[in-house]
């Protein structure tokens, strides 16, 4: 089992928790039986609990390209609900300001473009960065006061998912349900009016904090406000069309089936070209050595013998040296 399993995760559900469930689902399914025949696995990139999608889980030795999950891209919808600002952003923490101000969908449009391109933004003091060697939850859940560095991101792009309600209105409420077509009655479109909520869709930078943004976004409609629902549509490589829900995945583990729902390794790396090689060029990979005289370009590559990864690789000046190697 080498590979990917994509999970939808449910609302509710750590990160390592999803981790659990497929360690689960391999023992089950006769994967792993003991403990030393368990392949490794690990997630590509934290979903905080309150949030719902996609969540790769790497099995084998695709989970050393988990690191290269870190690092990629993500798209999430998320609902900004206006007036109530939380010490965590999000519907977990306790109020910290209010505000009777509500923008309008107009407004909210105008003020998007200062937040597309590279920005700086402030982390949530309720985050995993450390201060002194310490989480800054930690911090934060002690009491302390938390101050975080701006950092640099990048949102490559942010657009309105949908426009949210106008205060007084009803609609449903679940985190599934936001993002479907509400009657027109419910949702006026005019831009003119207040309106308590909007959705929003962001495809974003390693690194960003979609609480911050959201955040921000508020305070300069001179309001506040803080997410309501997050979810992760893709995580680089990987969108929702690849993932299952957890009863699919325990469903699979009771058939013995799960190599059905597993991706392959070269599908966490479908964002570089394939570099194939000789037998004999794929053995001396294996054994840690440059090989001379490629004829590629310089950048990544996945190399691979036949069928087989070798390994991931980097060329530069007709040199070709391995970044990761595939025990396989």
């Amino acid at each position: 089992m080498h590979g990917w399993i994509i999970l939808d995760k449910p609302l509710g559900l750590g990160s390592t928790q999803g981790v659990s469930a497929v360690k689960r689902a391999l023992r089950e399914g006769g994967y792993g039986p003991k403990k030393r025949d368990m392949p490794k696995v690990g997630h590509g990139g934290t979903l905080d609990p309150l949030a719902t999608g996609v969540l790769p889980i790497a099995i084998g030795e695709a989970t050393k390209l988990a690191g290269r999950m870190l690092d990629s891209d993500k798209i999430y919808d998320f609902t900004i609900g206006f007036g109530v600002q939380t010490d965590t952003l999000d519907l977990e923490g306790r109020e910290i300001a209010t505000s009777d101000v509500r923008p309008t969908i107009d407004q909210v449009r105008a003020v998007l473009p200062r937040f597309t391109g590279p920005i700086e933004q402030v982390p949530p003091a309720y985050s995993a960065l450390k201060v002194d060697g310490e989480r800054a939850y930690d911090l934060a859940r002690a009491g302390e006061e938390v101050i975080l560095a701006p950092r640099s991101v990048t949102i490559h792009s942010l657009s309105i998912r949908h426009p949210g309600l106008v205060p007084g209105s009803t609609a449903p409420q679940s985190a599934a349900s936001r993002l479907e077509e509400w009657p027109r009655e419910q949702v006026r479109g005019d831009g003119l009016e207040p309106i308590d909520e909007i959705t929003l869709t962001a495809h974003v930078s390693k690194g960003t904090y979609i609480r911050s943004l959201a955040r921000d976004i508020a305070l300069a409609l001179g309001t506040v406000g803080h997410v309501t629902m997050l979810r992760r549509t893709r995580a680089g490589p990987f969108g929702l069309e690849s993932a299952i829900s957890l009863d699919k995945l325990g469903e699979h583990a009771k058939a013995r089936t799960l190599e059905h729902l597993l991706l392959p390794l070269r599908a966490g790396l479908d964002d570089i070209p394939a570099l194939s090689l000789t037998p004999d060029q794929a053995g001396l990979l294996r054994q840690g050595q440059v090989l001379a005289g490629i004829a590629a370009d310089d950048g990544q590559y996945f190399a691979c013998a036949g069928d087989t990864p070798v390994a991931l690789v980097e060329a530069q000046s007709g040199l070709v040296r391995v970044v990761r190697g595939f025990n396989l």
